[in-house]
């Protein structure tokens, strides 16, 4: 899971364009700032997973990144809707994969992982 979230907070960072797309147009400032944030903020929890002395808490931070980013999944398979069926299904694949994604950062929080 660390090195997940550090390979994908790179990407936020280095090669952000993909990722503006997800952020709903509802929340304050722009898109690009919130995928900045996230990327920093998906480093910084694979940081805490990665030592174990912070384990617990990065899973406790990663289960609080993963319910956060999910209102973006929500909104590009809104977004996608009617778009052709790979896209659509790509986007609604997103929204359960990121139950057990959640499930795995709580285990992690509670030392069982």
């Amino acid at each position: 899971m660390a090195a997940a979230l550090g390979g994908m907070g790179v990407l936020h960072l280095a090669k952000p364009e993909p990722f503006d797309q997800l952020i709903p147009p509802m929340l304050p400032g722009s898109a690009r700032a919130w995928t900045y944030g996230s990327g920093v903020a998906e480093l910084a929890v694979a940081g805490l997973l990665a030592v174990p002395a912070t384990r617990r808490a990065g899973g406790a931070a990663a289960t609080a990144l993963f319910v956060g980013v999910w209102p973006g999944n929500m909104w590009m398979a809104w977004r996608l809707r009617r778009r052709p069926t790979v896209a659509r299904a790509v986007a609604y694949a997103r929204l359960p994969l990121q139950i057990p994604m959640i499930g795995s950062a709580v285990r992690i929080a509670r030392g069982e992982g």
